[in-house]
């Protein structure tokens, strides 16, 4: 119980101190860990990629244990003709203390050849970093305190390359957050703010084995963000029975040290992920490992022929 409540205490001095630190806490895009499922959450150049969707997704880290990060996402991906792919994305993250909340607008352009297929892709962010429900743990008429509770918003803009060689071959680069600016009474522009920039590969390679109905890609995503320490993503995915199920393995070298197991299925316009993900840090004996759930919706996908047939045949 005393480990948990220390625990507890960091958490949330982490979350004020890093309000107090005027800037960026992190970057969200670390706590995708099935990014490589729907690049669209990670990568402006992968919007209006092939078809248009609603993806929804749900993760729980280091469950069970009181004040752990929970975040919620809803994503629309879609593509406008004439090349041109238009997405949204609203996210809500709390991580003890700190609350975050960010919403976003992406624009790609798709160049077709025979062989290959590349989208690059702008967004346009809106991030708020505040202090949410402080439970009396702090002195409430701190000046310091109060002025956080408010929040802290930035705008950022990110850039992205997203492409498919050969129908097999998947390649990616994000620079997020390339052009960031806190928001305040007066808006001014930091391009730099003594921080690194950070950037996001993804490589991956899909094949269908001989003989089989079987698919299987592996990749890897190497994720160097803004205040998150550098991590690598392995990735292996397989589809059985034309893609109806899903499975797969991560292991992520690096900060994280975890390891991933993936489960999911596709009924017509509707796929379903679930992921499991424990740690190897001592911090996993206090909690029950981190959940992630996904919905996806296939807004362009024709619908089942079962569903045109007339009642009574």
């Amino acid at each position: 119980m005393m480990m948990k409540n220390i625990i507890l205490t960091c958490l949330f001095s982490i979350g004020v101190m890093s309000l107090m630190a005027q800037q960026r806490y992190f970057d969200e895009r670390y706590t995708f860990t099935q990014a490589y499922l729907y690049p669209v959450v990670i990568n402006p150049g992968a919007t209006g990629f092939g078809e248009s969707d609603l993806i929804f997704n749900y993760r729980n880290k280091w469950s069970t244990f009181p004040g752990t990060p929970k975040t919620l996402t809803l994503s629309y991906n879609g593509n406008l003709g004439n090349r041109l792919g238009f997405g949204g994305l609203l996210m809500s993250d709390t991580n003890g203390a700190l609350e975050t909340t960010k919403g976003q607008l992406s624009f790609s352009y798709t160049i077709d050849s025979e062989t290959n297929t590349v989208g690059f892709g702008l967004s346009t962010e809106f991030i708020q970093h505040k202090i949410g429900d402080i439970n009396g743990q702090v002195d409430v008429s701190d000046e310091v305190i109060l002025n956080r509770l408010a929040g802290n918003n930035f705008f950022d803009v990110s850039f992205g390359v997203y492409g498919e060689y050969d129908n097999s071959v998947k390649y990616g680069l994000t620079l997020p957050s390339l052009v960031s600016s806190k928001l305040d009474d007066a808006i001014t522009t930091d391009t730099t703010g003594g921080r690194d920039l950070g950037m996001i590969l993804h490589l991956g390679y899909e094949y269908d084995l001989p003989d089989s109905d079987v698919s299987v890609e592996p990749s890897i995503i190497v994720k160097k963000l803004m205040f998150v320490p550098t991590h690598i993503d392995l990735n292996l995915k397989a589809t059985f029975l034309n893609d109806r199920l899903t499975g797969g393995l991560t292991y992520t070298l690096g900060a994280e040290k975890r390891l991933g197991f993936l489960i999911g299925t596709a009924v017509r316009n509707l796929d379903l992920y679930y992921s499991y993900n424990v740690s190897s840090h001592e911090f996993q004996q206090y909690n029950n490992g981190s959940h992630d759930l996904t919905f996806r919706i296939n807004l362009a996908k024709d619908p089942d022929p079962i569903l045109n047939v007339p009642m009574g045949k």
